[in-house]
């Protein structure tokens, strides 16, 4: 398994993921969800024989904050390491900046695990 920088080639199969994850306002508006991608300039795949299994869309000043927007490994290769693998990947690719990440309470326990910190925000 390896992470490497996103390519456009790589859209179809981060969708999918997205289907089978039921991220239906991602999976259902691919023309936006592929614009997001091609608009972030921090964003990872993890390939494992040849197949995108995880990913992590992310963007950055790169020197201040590292946001991560979405991050998902197909269910099958969880409990892996994968999901740290490409924190790990960002975290070096822009040591300098600070990473935050909206975490829903299912992943929660997986952030903090990681050594982040709640903090609080809006959304609109």
């Amino acid at each position: 398994m390896y992470i490497r920088y996103y390519k456009t080639e790589d859209f179809e199969a981060i969708n999918g993921l997205n289907e089978k994850e039921g991220w239906n306002t991602l999976a259902e508006n691919p023309e936006q969800t592929k614009a997001a991608w091609q608009n972030s300039n921090a964003s990872f795949v993890a390939v494992e024989d040849g197949e995108i299994v995880g990913y992590l869309r992310g963007m950055t000043d790169t020197v201040v904050t590292f946001f991560i927007c979405e991050m998902l490994v197909a269910e099958e290769y969880r409990k892996k390491g994968i999901g740290q693998k490409l924190l790990s990947y960002g975290r070096r690719e822009f040591p300098e900046t600070r990473t935050d990440v909206l975490a829903t309470s299912t992943s929660r326990d997986f952030y903090e695990q990681n050594e982040f910190i709640p903090f609080y925000g809006f959304r609109k």
